[in-house]
């Protein structure tokens, strides 16, 4: 079924206005009428519903998606499938993509563009950490709001994009300008293939076009994998040119190490301090260029000046080290090392075991509509209650006795990630002859 205004979706999410039109489907603003707020819900096209392994996937990335609790990327709350189609419903970001602002400006200055990078970088570094590849990072994936927060989306469904062939209609064949050489040649993406398609992105921003065009998609991603990115403007620093090149590097070793290292790096280029970094910045430890920035601040005191070089050397010793924490984290997660963080997709035997025991950190919980959708309530209840959480069964609309759908749960909320001991209410169907109890809380 065509989405439509006014159209429910899952019995609670009732859409209001389309947002976008994608390669895989479309976004909508809808209302959440069971915790009346506005959410983004993904509608993906029908044609995608025809492929069982498909959908899988898409409801597997769903909950991964959920995982990831961070500023910088859109919160996932929900997956369904309704009338013909699969959704996820996601944080409604105020504001526009960087796509569409790009479509208004053509090209943007330097300082934006670095902070953007920077935004950018830092969250797909907590991706990174929990063993995320986005994989199709692009302006239209960057939402901006009118604060100048960038939020990453669609996290929920790049990996399964990645899986369409380049020869059809989806949207990987949509977005193959951004596209990493290791992904053009089948290759496994990495933390890297992101860094690849933020230098893109960045390019694009600041070049005002793409640093390969073709006739063909397949041309475009043949030009990712052999030709050399054409110089970007001379009035541009210099420094900032070189640090987007090499983001563009064919190689994904000579790429920065990290998408925090990305980070750092467009920061200390900026010619101001950003307000999303003030903050952060009293919470981590200083690093070289931080500390080397200092000395002539120690120097202007000479009855001290025998203390610098002792504290510096600490200061620059507890840096180092810092890095190579993170360092060593990255590069368990890329070659394996670390077995709590790996870049490999469920196979569709362990993504149909999945229960909502997979939570976003210590304390959280993840729950999805599809695992207690159907189920009758009390074992629902039970399962939620195994979990920590603390559930309210509620009596819902009355059904014949006979009707499969007795006593099975068919809208709860609070959905996503949850702190343990969160209370879940299930609606359920109540069959007509009996009597309906009074909500019960389940401790």
């Amino acid at each position: 079924m065509k989405p439509e205004i006014g159209q429910i979706y899952g019995g609670r999410y009732r859409l209001i206005s389309r947002i976008a039109i994608g390669g895989m489907g479309e976004v909508w603003q809808a209302h959440d009428q069971v915790i009346l707020r506005d959410v983004a819900i993904k509608i993906l096209k029908p044609e995608y519903m025809g492929d069982p392994g498909f959908v899988e996937r898409f409801r597997t990335e769903a909950r991964h998606a959920a995982m990831i609790n961070h500023e910088g990327i859109a919160n996932v709350f929900d997956y369904g499938e309704d009338a013909g189609s699969a959704y996820l419903v996601m944080e409604l970001v105020p504001g526009d993509s960087l796509a569409k602002t790009l479509e208004r400006e053509r090209s943007i200055s330097v300082d934006r563009v670095l902070d953007i990078v920077s935004q950018t970088a830092r969250a797909l570094h907590e991706a990174h950490l929990e063993g995320l590849v986005h994989r199709d990072i692009k302006p239209g994936n960057l939402l901006i709001t009118p604060d100048g927060v960038v939020k990453i989306t669609d996290f929920g469904i790049a990996r399964v994009a990645d899986q369409v062939s380049l020869t059809a209609t989806g949207q990987v064949m949509g977005t193959v300008q951004y596209l990493a050489p290791e992904q053009a040649t089948g290759k496994v993406p990495t933390p890297a293939t992101d860094i690849y398609s933020l230098g893109v992105v960045a390019y694009e921003a600041l070049g005002g076009k793409r640093p390969f065009t073709g006739e063909s998609q397949m041309a475009i991603a043949m030009a990712q994998i052999n030709e050399t990115p054409p110089p970007l403007p001379s009035n541009i620093d210099e420094r900032v040119r070189s640090l987007i090149m090499q983001c563009l590097a064919k190689k994904p070793a000579q790429r920065p190490s990290t998408a925090l290292s990305l980070a750092e790096r467009a920061e200390a280029l900026m010619s101001y301090a950003p307000k999303h970094l003030a903050a952060t910045r009293l919470i981590t430890s200083p690093t070289v260029a931080d500390t080397t920035a200092r000395i002539p601040m120690l120097e202007q005191k000479p009855e001290k000046r025998q203390l610098v070089w002792p504290w510096i050397a600490v200061i620059a010793l507890v840096a180092v080290t810092g890095l190579s924490v993170v360092a060593a984290m990255v590069i368990g997660a890329v070659s394996g090392h670390n077995p709590n963080q790996s870049f490999t997709p469920p196979s569709p035997s362990q993504s149909a075991s999945a229960s909502p025991t997979d939570s976003a950190s210590p304390g959280k919980v993840i729950v999805l509509f599809t695992d207690v959708a159907g189920m009758d309530a009390q074992v629902a209840s039970d399962n939620l209650q195994k979990l920590g959480l603390q559930v309210q069964l509620v009596p819902g609309e009355a059904v014949d006795p006979n009707d499969p759908k007795a006593n099975t749960v068919y809208q709860a909320s609070p959905l996503g990630s949850m702190d343990v001991g969160t209370t879940v209410q299930l609606l359920y169907y109540v069959p007509a002859n009996a009597v309906s109890p009074s909500p019960t809380s389940s401790n």
